[in-house]
């Protein structure tokens, strides 16, 4: 695979890139899904409610822990997830302020 050369984009595209990236697999969004209904940590069952093998969802965990969507907390053996709630908020600050950008109706293209 080539390279991205992502250190020529601002680091607000690189942000957005990366978010869109980890959500752009249909089991972590599924996961963040789960998460938002059960409004509270969750402890190990998202292997039966999700139906994948718990180290494709330790992997996904992983990915969604990385950018901050979610954080987890080490309870003995098992490790508790939930929806980071400030990291969330400003994912979706970032992610309305592009989606909000319309092009003024010049007819001007094609």
């Amino acid at each position: 695979m080539g390279v991205t050369k992502s250190e020529i984009f601002t680091v607000g595209q690189n942000e957005i890139s990366s978010i869109a990236k980890v959500l752009g697999h249909p089991a972590r969004i599924a996961i963040l899904e789960h998460l938002f209904k059960i409004d509270s940590c969750i402890c190990g069952d998202l292997v039966d409610e999700i139906g994948l093998a718990q180290p494709t969802i330790s992997q996904h965990l992983k990915e969604l822990k990385k950018i901050g969507l979610i954080k987890g907390n080490i309870e003995g053996t098992s490790v508790c997830y939930c929806i980071d709630k400030e990291n969330w908020a400003a994912m979706k600050t970032t992610f309305s302020t592009f989606l909000d950008k319309d092009l003024e109706d010049t007819n001007t293209c094609c």
